[in-house]
């Protein structure tokens, strides 16, 4: 699912149990001028899911089965399915958000929480304003790695890579920005386009986009400084 774009309508899917905020988030959509589907419990969201093109899930932490955590880590382990995932949790301790992150979400909105807010992380999830990740090359490679960028597709010795929206997005700033340091702070405002956030979101989509890579990543820590994509050779990968 690609080419997440404002100029058209986008599809945002709602999955929570509570009928209060499904309204108050549907009316916060629907002004900002998105095509919204409701989902009372994981199972219809799944049906929805299955069903119908989303382009942003916004997904409840403690909704009856599979809960919001569930259904997020079963999007990740899908092949290709890169719907970015908003997870709504009324848990506040940053434990829960690492592993509301881990589990592959794109961003968290903790309860209870402003739905101007919401909207605002929606349309940044969806939006594809001019970044230092675009006008990039047809293709980057590094090593076994190759990035086909029109098709948002990535392999390592020609094994296809799933990435979320954020990790792909992350991947092709610092192929583009080698051997140069940035920090937590500065990847969040220029992969993100957040002027303000938890700078755990950045270590944990590092840390993701590592893992998923393998042997073939790049990324080094540059202790109290940040993270850089190193262009020489690939180091071990818990550098």
């Amino acid at each position: 699912m690609t080419g997440l774009v404002l100029a058209g309508v986008s599809r945002v899917l709602i999955a929570d149990d509570d009928p209060i905020v499904r309204d108050v988030v549907r009316r916060y959509m629907e002004r900002d001028g998105h095509d919204v589907s409701i989902a009372h419990n994981g199972n219809e969201a799944l049906q929805l899911l299955g069903a119908d093109r989303v382009d942003v899930a916004v997904l409840d932490v403690m909704m009856p089965g599979p809960d919001g955590m569930t259904l997020c880590r079963s999007l990740r382990r899908g092949d290709g399915y890169a719907v970015p995932v908003i997870l709504l949790t009324a848990l506040g301790e940053e434990d829960d958000r690492i592993a509301g992150l881990e589990a592959g979400a794109d961003d968290y909105v903790t309860k209870p929480f402003s739905p101007r807010e919401l909207a605002l992380r929606v349309r940044s999830v969806l939006r594809r304003a001019p970044s230092p990740v675009e006008d990039l090359p047809s293709e980057l490679t590094a090593g076994p790695l190759r990035v086909v960028t029109a098709a948002r597709a990535v392999t390592v010795d020609d094994r296809p890579v799933s990435l979320t929206s954020r990790e792909f997005d992350l991947l092709t700033f610092l192929l583009t920005h080698p051997d140069t340091v940035y920090s937590r702070q500065e990847l969040l405002k220029l992969v993100w386009r957040w002027d303000f956030g938890d700078l755990s979101t950045v270590t944990v989509h590092i840390k993701r986009l590592r893992s998923k890579l393998g042997d073939a990543h790049r990324v080094q820590t540059v202790w109290g400084r940040g993270y850089l994509w190193h262009e020489g050779p690939t180091p071990h990968a818990g550098e």
